[in-house]
């Protein structure tokens, strides 16, 4: 496919005035409260996707660091303070965490940014909106709480309690790797849990760099322990040891199937967040500066590469042709470019394989028949991995650019008929994470709503958050759910008690006289 008409009018790759002054960070395991080498002694190295020179390097674990790692949480569990203690002593260490992350955004954004590719701006206003997650939890620590029943009788009180869960193993990605770590860990240890947590091998940086604070923060030796490596040495002994209770992962769908596989096959407990293909869906009346600058914003933001990315747009078929136009012309004006450059929007791809698997998508797309309107190919002479913003048109429902996962920023164009024939079209895939719909019509609004299969919609807004608002899907997007109240008794299991009051006279086998 020839770009040289198609990308007319792209800006130019934004460049850093210099070469990064990169100090390389060299993690370790972190066991029992120590940092410790792999057992095999592997290593493995990590290469900025921008710049392509060595960010990181991490010891490599084998299953025996696993077990190890999960022997820890274990014993940690079952004879350590970390689940007795009161929910305000709790609340008080995960408070230190906080502000252990406040005095350390700068550090852990540049690790995030250089192993990610994701802009430095970017990335500093996730590690500081980290902070307000932990603090959400530590609320929670305090306030989570069973049920009693004084409804059953003068003889009986019922109590419910929720109790830690036990040992858990948080699996986490690439792509936001301390946002996602700080929607798992906080709420886990608010609930009494103990924690093996492994980051995927690309971004491992500021997940071991945490250890630091979590450790000074006065967290017990084996509450909280990482090991980094490759998934399936690391990944599937947490899903298949008895020792470990539940398994919390966030990744593709794919994965997340197939560790569901192994954690039901030992009867633990599974949280899982996956993949999206989020529709915005538009009508003619919407507020047109806001929604088309929505739009942009929901399918480059982190290059695409997010679960709830908005990487289809559907449109009003009287409208359909204007809007590909503005979007087209806004998609042009994305500054795309270094990280390290204070204008980036957006960065570069994580690695190689995932800049070969979005040109497969878009390659796909047209050979099914979409147009490209705008990119659809690497910036060329580019040093890193960096992706033209994609618009494709011409995208019809049964096409994989309209039901596929693509991670990266592309986004298709579909037209519809009316609000049923829209809300058809959002609910005609496997996923169902999240949509957005726009429209000053508010009967509208709550008919798409109430009618597609997602665990979030927007409406007249698209990928806020707040720590209140439980986040999760449904169908293939996910089991369980993540923030909110939801998430820690998400770590936890009920146990109901009978109280028996006074003396009890009856009896199943009358006693002889």
């Amino acid at each position: 496919m020839s770009t040289a008409s198609i990308n007319t009018g792209l800006r130019p790759l934004l460049v850093a005035s210099s070469a990064p002054r990169i100090d390389v960070y060299h993690g370790q395991l972190f066991i029992e409260g120590e940092w410790r080498a792999a057992s095999s002694g592997g290593r493995i190295e990590r290469r900025s996707p921008a710049h392509g020179t060595l960010v990181s390097t991490y010891a490599a674990a084998a299953p025996e660091d696993v077990h190890a790692a999960i022997d820890a949480a274990h014993h940690a569990f079952r004879k350590g303070p970390w689940p007795k203690l009161k929910g305000a002593e709790r609340a008080r260490v995960l408070l230190a965490i906080a502000e252990g992350i406040r005095e350390n955004v700068d550090r852990l954004a540049l690790v995030e940014s250089l192993e990610s590719g994701k802009p430095l701006t970017q990335a500093r206003a996730e590690v500081s909106g980290c902070i307000d997650l932990w603090q959400y939890a530590a609320s929670l620590a305090r306030t989570t709480s069973g049920d009693t029943y004084d409804t059953l009788g003068e003889d009986m009180l019922g109590l419910v309690l929720r109790q830690p869960v036990g040992v858990v193993g948080l699996i986490t990605p690439w792509n936001f790797p301390l946002w996602i770590l700080s929607q798992k860990l906080p709420f886990a240890l608010a609930a009494g849990c103990t924690c093996i947590v492994k980051p995927s091998e690309l971004t491992s940086g500021t997940t071991l760099m945490l250890m630091d604070i979590v450790k000074a923060a006065g967290v017990p030796a084996g509450v909280v322990n990482v090991v980094t490596g490759l998934g399936a040495p690391v990944g599937q002994p947490l899903a298949e040891s008895p020792l470990v209770d539940m398994l919390s992962f966030t990744g593709s769908t794919r994965v997340g199937s197939m560790l569901a596989g192994l954690a039901s096959s030992k009867l633990k407990k599974v949280s899982l967040e996956l993949g999206g293909k989020n529709p915005q869906i538009v009508f003619p009346d919407c507020d047109w500066d806001a929604m088309i600058d929505a739009v942009v914003f929901g399918v480059y933001f982190n290059a695409g590469e997010c679960c709830n990315s908005g990487s289809r747009v559907l449109v009003h078929e009287s409208i359909a042709e204007r809007f590909a136009d503005a979007v087209v012309e806004r998609a042009k004006a994305v500054p795309v470019g270094d990280p390290l450059h204070p204008d980036a929007k957006v960065g570069a791809i994580v690695s190689e394989q995932q800049m070969r698997d979005i040109l497969a998508h878009i390659e796909h797309g047209v050979a099914a028949g979409a147009q490209v309107r705008v990119g659809g190919a690497r910036y060329e002479g580019a040093s890193g991995t960096y992706l033209q913003p994609t618009v494709l048109t011409g995208v019809t429902p049964e096409m994989s650019a309209a039901r596929d996962e693509i991670f990266g920023p592309v986004l298709s164009v579909i037209p519809f008929r009316d609000a049923q024939h829209a809300i058809e079209i959002a609910n005609d895939t496997a996923y169902g994470l999240s949509a957005a719909v726009w429209s000053r019509d508010i009967d509208t609004c709550l008919k798409v709503a109430r009618g597609v299969d997602a665990g979030t919609i927007w409406v007249n807004t698209f990928l806020d958050g707040y720590p209140e608002l439980p986040f999760g899907g449904f169908k293939a997007s996910g089991v369980g759910r993540e923030l909110g109240k939801q998430a820690v008794e998400d770590y936890t299991e009920t146990k109901t008690i009978q109280l028996h009051i006074g003396e009890r006279n009856s009896r199943w086998v009358p006693l002889k006289q």
